[in-house]
């Protein structure tokens, strides 16, 4: 099984965001299927995304729901989303961390 988790962190407060939902989303069938979603916690980790099973590998998407806390936290919200598409392999652990500010964002695979 394939597993995915998250963490967010906004780098202009330098906390972990807390509340932001996360979906994650594999490309099948000509389209994206839904995998699962969670919402970052205290820590502003996702830990909690189903495993998906993969037997080749595919294209996988975290959609990163970041305008209500931008908005909230900052007073603007310049990105309402956050979409990574990643290739995964089937077996594998992903971890994305996303480091967050008002008009700004940066990711990369985390260990």
């Amino acid at each position: 099984m394939t597993t995915v988790s998250a963490h967010v962190l906004d780098t202009a407060r330098g906390r972990p965001a807390v509340g932001i939902g996360v979906s994650l989303g594999v490309w099948a069938d000509g389209g994206w299927q839904s995998a699962g979603e969670a919402v970052t916690g205290a820590g502003g980790r996702v830990t909690s995304l189903p495993a998906v099973g993969l037997a080749a590998p595919a294209s996988c998407r975290l959609v990163f729901a970041v305008g209500d806390y931008l908005a909230a936290q900052h007073g603007t919200a310049f990105f309402p989303e956050v979409t990574v598409v990643f290739t995964a392999e089937p077996g594998e652990h992903y971890h994305m961390p996303l480091l967050l500010a008002p008009f700004g964002y940066s990711t990369y695979r985390g260990s």
